[in-house]
C-alpha cells in the first residue's frame, strides 16, 4: 500500500488517506495471514526518485498495489512504474482509491491528462493507466441531489466567493456531511419521543443508540448504519476504456445486500495485453525460489496433513451444526396453525366434484370475498383465510394425530418448499377434533374441471402450456426431497387466478384419507391414474414412485388432447371404471390416441405411448419430458400460460372480479383522500363525527387560551413586493410557524392574511395547561420570527405582535358548503384586543392569563401598566419575557422544539427548531389588520424632519393620482393638552373598530377624541393641538388598490412624528 501521510513535524495530524488506509488493512488483516508491506510518505516533500525507489521494494513482494493520494501525486506514480516496466508486463494492478472526487467531474474521468503538460507525458500517463482501476463513491442521480449540488455551488458563490469551474462538481464528502446531520436530527427526535427520555438533559447516549442500526433515504440515497454505528456504503469501480481513454464504471458493490454487480458489455481491460487478472503471486515467486525446487519439505506435509484434519473437522463441524440445526427447526414447528387464526365463513361448501355456486349473506369482508367470488363463480373446494391468505381447507379423518418424528420432517419438508407451480402449504392444524391440512386456495378450480367446462375453448398452445405447467411442477417435486407424488390426477392439478397451474395433494400420506371401499365407484375412479406395476401390488406405497408419476402425466396428458375425460378408449366404447383397471392390470389396456389425427396430436401420442410404457424403466423422467413437451408447441411462442393468454383472457376469464375490486381500491383511496383532508380543515374528533354522520354540537368549554397574532407593517412590505413575493413570504412563514405549532397541545384555528390564531384547551380539555402550552408557543414563534428571513428583503427584520387571554368560550362547526370549525365569546374579542394594543416583538399578556401562569411558576412576566380597550375599559396587563427551566423540576414530555437559553434583550428563551419542513398547501386571502406605530422612547425631532422629506414627496405624487370624487373631510377635533417633551410609549389603532389611542407616560397628558367615521374602512385623521403647538393634519385619502395612505405633515410641523402606513386599502390609519 502506498498513502500519503503528513510528516509528524508538520502539526497537520494524519490526512484522509491515512484513515481510508488503515481501515483498509485492519480488514485485509482479519482476511489474511500474510503481512502487507505499506509505505507512507509525504507528498509534498516526495521525488520522482523516492517514489521509483518505493515501487521497486514494493515489487519484492506484491503484485497488487493500493494507492491513495493527491490525483496529481497518482499521475507521477504512475508515470514512474511505466518507467520501471510495471505496467507493460502486466503483471502489476494498481488500485487508486480516490473517495474525495466525483465520478461526473473531468480530472476523474480523464486523471492522466494535465492540461500544460507535454504531449509526450500525457501519452504516456494514459498507457500508464491503462493498470489502474479507481474505487471511488458512486455519484448519486436523484433529482434532490442535483438540487442540492445547484444549492451547494451558489451558496459557495454568494456566502465564500467560490466559483466551480467548468466540469468540477460538487464532493460526494459534501453531501455526507448534509447526511451525517440528518443522522443526528432523526436520532434526536426518536430520543425525544422516548417515554423513557423526558423533557430536560438529554442523554447522549440515547442519542447514539438510535443512530444504530438505522436505515433512511439521504440526500445520496439510502444511508444504511449497521450496529457498530459505521455507515455501510457503496462504492464504484472504474477502468479506463481504451477506445475512448477515459474512466467508467466497470462494477458497482451495492451496500444494501452486500454484493459487487458487473455492468453488462463493459469488462475490465487488464494491462499488457491480458485478458484475465495476473497472479496475485509469480509462478515461480517472487524471489524465483518455488521453481528449482519441485519435491514438499517436511513442514509442507505437515502443513497439507494439518490441513487435512482440519478440513475433516470442519466437515464434520457441518454436519453436527446441520444436525441439531435441523432438530431446532424440526421443534419450532412453524407449520402448526391455531384454529382459532382460520377464518371460515358461514356454511358448508362441498368439493369439487359437486362444485357449487353459491352466496353468503355474511357481514364480514372475508366471507364475502371466499362466498362471493366476483358473482356467481364457482367454489371449489371448503376455504377460509389464514393471515390475509385464502385457503383451502383439507379435512383430516382423524380424532387426534401423533407427532411422531418421521412426521414433523415431512411437515417441515412441505412448509419449507416452494415453487410457482406447486400450491403452496401453510401448515397443518392439529387441534381437535379440527384436524386440517391448509393450502393455496386456486379459484379456478382443478385441470379436470376445466376440461369438463365446454364453454372454455382450449387452443393448442394452451393445452401445451397447461402440460408444461404439470412437468415443471413435477420435475421440481422430483428433484425435492418430497421424491414423488403418488396420486397424481386431473384434479389434483389446480389453477389459479392467473391461469397458472399448480399440483397439490402430494406428500404428507399418513395425514390423507383415501376410499377403501372396493365397492364405492369412487375407489375405482380414483384407480384410473395409478401405474399397472402399482396396480398389482397388494399394498402399494402410498408415496408411489417417481415412474409411476410419469405414468399418471401420460394419463393427464390423455385428458388434456382429447377433453373425452380419463381413460378415453374411443367413440362408443363404454367401460366401468372397474373394467377398465381389471383390463389394465390384465391386458395392458392403453387409452385411445388414434382418434384425433393431426401434426401436434400425433408428436403429443407418441410422448403418452413412451410415458405409460409396462416397464417402468422405459418411461422418460420429467428432465426429458420437460424438452418434448416444448417441442410439441410448433410456433415456438413461450409456454408461459400468463404471457400466452394475455390477448385471449377476455374470452377464457371473466373479469368482473379485477373490475370491482379495481372500483372499490379507486372508491377507497379517494375516500382516504376526502378524509385526510377534512382533517386538516377540522378537528379530528369534529371531523369523525361528520364522517359516522353524527351532527356536531357547539360545546362550551370553560376555560381555554386563545393566541392571536400579525406582522406589524405588513401592508408597506406587501406594497412594494409583486404578489408571488408575497405569497412566498407567507408560505415560508407560516410553514415555520405550523411546524413549530404542531409541537404543543394547541390547535390552529385560522389564517386570515397575516394574523394567525391559536387555541388550547379544545376541542380536547387539558386542565389548566392551555395557558402554559400557549405560551410556550408564543415564546417558541417570537424566536423563530427573530431568525426568520425574508427571501427577497433578508435584511429587513419581521416583527410579529403577540396577544394572549384565557377565558371560557363556545365552540362548533358552522355552515356547510366549506364548513369551519369556529369559536364565539367575549373571550375571542379580548385576546384580539391584545394583540392589537401590543407591540413589536412582544407578547401581550391579559391578566386572566398571567394568574394560570404564576401556578406553574416558571414563566417571566413583567408588569405594562395600564392600558385603556374598546369594551374593556382600563386593564393592567403584562408581558411575558420568557421561562426559567428549573432543572431539578419534575420532568415533563418534551416536545420537539426545546427551550434552551434565554435571550439578553427580551429575557424570552431560544428554542430549537426541530429538523423538518412542511409544505402548507391551502390559500390565504382576507381582510388585514392595520398597524400603528410604536415608540419606546422620545422621538428624534431632527431624524424626523429628515426623514418626513421623502415621505412629503411620495404624498405630493399620490395625491396627482388620488380619485377626485373621493370626499376629503375637514372636521377635526381639539386637543386639550399635548407635550411633546413627555411623548412615550406607543400609538395604536385597532382594526375595523372605531377607538382612539393612547398616548401613555407618567401621568398622561394626551387626550385623543374618538376618532370619526369617515366612510367604510377609513377614520378622519385627529388633529393635535394646544394653546402654543397646534399641528394640522389633514384627513387621510384613498388612492388605487394596494396603496398606502400616509398622512401628510406640514412642513411648519414637520417635527410632528411620522405615524405609520395602513396595511390595506381602507384601513384606518393615525
Amino acid at each position: 500500500m502506498l498513502y500519503h501521510n503528513y510528516a509528524p513535524s508538520s502539526g497537520k495530524g494524519n490526512s484522509p488517506c491515512f484513515m481510508t488506509l488503515s481501515a483498509f488493512s485492519s480488514v485485509l488483516k482479519k482476511k489474511s495471514t500474510e503481512s502487507i508491506p505499506s509505505f507512507r510518505f509525504d507528498e509534498t516533500l516526495l521525488t520522482t526518485a523516492e517514489i521509483k525507489e518505493l515501487l521497486q521494494s514494493l515489487s519484492l513482494s506484491t503484485r497488487i498495489v493500493v494507492v491513495c493520494a493527491n490525483p496529481s501525486t497518482v499521475r507521477e506514480i504512475m508515470l514512474a512504474a511505466d518507467d520501471l516496466n510495471m505496467v507493460s508486463s502486466g503483471e502489476y494492478v494498481f488500485f487508486n482509491i480516490e473517495l474525495f472526487s466525483n465520478l461526473a467531474s473531468a480530472s476523474s474521468k480523464e486523471p492522466w491528462k494535465v492540461e500544460g503538460d507535454t504531449d509526450e507525458r500525457n501519452e504516456r500517463a494514459r498507457r500508464a493507466y491503462s493498470a489502474v482501476l479507481t474505487v471511488t463513491s458512486p455519484a448519486p442521480e436523484k433529482k434532490e441531489y442535483l438540487e442540492f449540488s445547484d444549492e451547494v455551488k451558489r451558496r459557495a458563490q454568494t456566502k465564500y466567493n467560490y466559483t466551480f469551474g467548468k466540469g468540477e462538481v460538487v464532493s460526494t464528502f459534501v453531501a455526507a456531511f448534509y447526511d451525517a446531520v440528518l443522522l443526528y436530527a432523526l436520532a434526536l427526535n426518536d430520543t425525544l419521543r422516548q417515554a423513557d427520555n423526558p423533557r430536560g438533559q438529554l442523554d447522549g447516549a440515547a442519542v447514539i443508540k438510535n443512530m444504530w442500526n438505522r436505515t433512511f433515504q439521504g440526500i445520496t440515497g439510502e444511508v444504511i448504519i449497521n450496529a457498530n454505528g459505521d455507515r455501510v456504503a457503496s462504492y464504484s469501480l472504474l477502468d479506463m476504456n481504451p477506445s475512448t481513454s477515459k474512466f467508467e464504471v466497470v462494477a458497482t458493490y451495492v451496500a444494501a445486500n452486500s454484493s459487487l454487480q458487473f455492468i453488462e458489455n463493459r469488462p475490465i481491460h487488464w494491462a499488457g495485453g491480458r485478458t484475465s487478472p495476473p497472479p496475485d503471486t509469480p509462478s515461480c515467486g517472487f524471489d524465483g525460489s518455488l521453481c528449482p525446487d519441485n519435491s514438499l519439505p517436511v513442514y509442507a506435509i505437515l502443513s497439507i496433513v494439518l490441513s487435512s484434519v482440519v478440513v475433516i473437522l470442519a466437515t464434520l463441524s457441518v454436519f453436527i451444526y446441520r444436525h441439531y440445526k435441523l432438530e431446532a427447526e424440526i421443534a419450532m414447528m412453524t407449520w402448526r396453525v391455531g384454529w382459532s387464526d382460520v377464518l371460515l365463513p358461514g356454511g358448508r361448501l362441498r368439493g369439487s366434484m359437486h362444485s357449487l355456486a353459491r352466496r353468503y349473506s355474511s357481514g364480514t369482508a372475508y366471507s364475502d370475498e371466499v362466498t362471493s367470488l366476483a358473482g356467481d363463480r364457482q367454489v371449489y373446494a371448503p376455504c377460509g383465510f389464514y393471515k390475509g391468505c385464502r385457503v383451502a381447507i383439507k379435512k383430516v379423518d382423524k380424532q387426534r394425530v401423533d407427532l411422531t418424528r418421521p412426521l414433523l420432517l415431512e411437515l417441515k419438508k412441505m412448509k419449507d418448499l416452494e415453487h410457482d407451480h406447486l400450491a403452496r402449504f401453510y401448515g397443518a392444524c392439529v387441534d381437535p377434533p379440527h384436524c386440517c391440512l391448509l393450502t393455496e386456495y386456486c379459484p379456478k378450480g382443478s385441470l379436470q374441471d376445466i376440461l369438463e367446462n365446454d364453454t372454455i375453448k382450449l387452443d393448442w398452445m394452451f393445452k401445451v402450456s397447461l402440460m408444461h405447467d404439470i412437468v415443471k411442477g413435477m420435475h421440481y417435486l422430483h428433484s425435492s426431497d418430497i421424491k414423488s407424488h403418488g396420486a397424481l390426477k386431473s384434479s389434483n392439478c389446480v389453477v389459479d387466478s392467473r391461469f397458472v397451474l399448480k399440483i397439490t395433494d402430494f406428500g404428507l400420506n399418513a395425514l390423507r384419507t383415501s376410499e377403501k371401499d372396493a365397492r364405492a365407484h369412487s375407489y375405482w375412479t380414483r384407480m384410473l391414474w395409478t401405474a399397472p406395476e402399482l396396480l398389482r401390488m397388494a399394498e402399494p406405497p402410498p408415496e408411489g414412485t417417481q415412474k409411476a408419476d410419469v405414468y399418471s402425466f401420460g394419463i393427464i396428458m390423455h385428458e388434456i388432447v382429447n377433453r373425452q375425460g380419463a381413460f378415453w378408449l374411443g367413440p362408443g366404447i363404454e367401460l366401468s371404471p372397474k373394467e377398465i383397471i381389471d383390463a389394465v392390470i390384465g391386458s395392458c389396456l392403453r387409452p385411445n390416441t388414434t382418434y384425433n389425427r393431426s401434426c401436434e396430436a400425433d408428436d403429443a401420442a407418441e410422448l403418452m405411448r413412451r410415458c405409460w410404457a409396462e416397464d417402468p424403466t422405459e418411461r422418460p423422467d420429467f428432465g426429458h419430458i420437460k424438452g418434448a413437451v416444448r417441442r410439441l408447441n410448433k410456433s415456438q411462442e413461450s409456454s408461459n400460460i400468463l404471457d400466452n393468454l394475455l390477448s385471449r383472457m377476455e374470452q377464457y376469464a371473466n373479469n368482473l372480479e379485477s373490475l370491482v375490486s379495481e372500483r372499490t381500491q379507486d372508491y377507497l383511496e379517494e375516500k382516504k383522500k376526502c378524509e385526510e383532508l377534512l382533517y386538516q380543515l377540522l378537528p379530528k374528533s369534529v371531523a369523525s363525527q361528520l364522517i359516522n354522520g353524527q351532527s356536531v354540537v357547539a360545546e362550551t368549554f370553560e376555560q381555554v387560551t386563545i393566541y392571536f397574532s400579525d406582522i406589524v407593517g405588513f401592508t408597506a412590505l406587501s406594497a412594494t413586493s409583486t404578489p408571488m413575493q408575497v405569497v412566498d413570504l407567507l408560505n415560508d412563514l407560516y410553514t415555520c410557524f405550523d411546524s413549530i405549532v404542531e409541537n404543543y397541545d394547541v390547535y390552529k384555528v385560522e389564517t386570515i392574511g397575516d394574523a394567525y390564531m391559536v387555541v388550547s384547551g379544545l376541542p380536547e380539555r387539558n386542565g389548566t395547561r392551555h395557558a402554559c402550552e400557549v405560551a410556550r408557543m408564543s415564546l417558541a414563534l417570537l424566536d423563530a420570527v427573530r431568525r426568520f428571513r425574508i427571501r427577497h428583503r433578508p435584511l429587513d427584520q419581521l416583527k410579529l405582535r403577540i396577544g394572549l387571554h384565557s377565558g371560557p368560550c363556545v365552540a362548533g362547526v358552522v355552515g356547510l358548503k366549506m364548513p369551519r370549525y369556529c369559536l364565539f365569546g367575549d373571550t375571542v374579542n379580548t385576546a384580539s384586543r391584545m394583540e392589537s394594543n401590543g407591540e413589536a416583538l412582544k407578547i401581550h399578556v391579559s391578566p386572566t392569563t398571567k394568574a394560570l401562569l404564576d401556578t406553574f411558576g416558571t414563566f417571566k412576566l413583567e408588569c405594562r401598566g395600564e392600558v385603556a380597550m374598546k369594551g374593556k375599559g382600563v386593564l393592567v396587563t403584562y408581558w411575558l419575557l420568557g421561562e426559567i427551566i428549573d432543572p431539578n423540576a419534575p420532568k415533563e414530555k418534551a416536545p420537539l422544539v426545546k427551550l434552551q437559553s434565554q435571550s439578553k434583550n427580551s429575557g424570552s428563551l431560544s428554542h430549537l427548531t426541530p429538523f423538518r419542513q412542511r409544505l402548507d398547501h391551502g390559500s390565504r386571502s382576507s381582510s388585514r389588520r392595520g398597524s400603528g406605530v410604536i415608540f419606546q422612547k422620545q422621538p428624534d425631532v431632527t431624524k424626523l424632519e429628515k426623514e418626513a422629506q421623502p415621505i412629503l414627496q411620495l404624498i405630493k405624487m399620490q395625491r396627482q393620482h388620488s380619485d377626485p370624487t373621493e370626499p376629503v373631510s375637514n372636521g377635526v377635533t381639539d386637543v386639550e393638552e399635548f407635550d411633546k417633551d413627555t411623548l412615550s410609549n406607543s400609538i395604536s389603532l385597532n382594526v375595523n373598530s372605531v377607538n382612539h389611542n393612547n398616548v401613555m407616560s407618567g401621568q398622561p397628558k394626551v387626550k385623543l377624541k374618538d376618532c370619526q367615521m369617515n366612510s367604510i374602512g377609513n377614520h378622519k385623521a385627529n388633529k393635535i393641538g394646544n394653546n402654543n403647538w397646534i399641528p394640522k393634519l389633514p384627513t387621510a385619502s384613498s388612492f388605487d388598490n394596494g396603496a398606502r395612505k400616509v398622512n401628510e405633515c406640514l412642513k411648519d410641523y414637520s417635527s410632528v412624528p411620522l405615524l405609520s402606513k395602513a396595511d390595506k386599502p381602507n384601513d384606518s390609519i393615525v
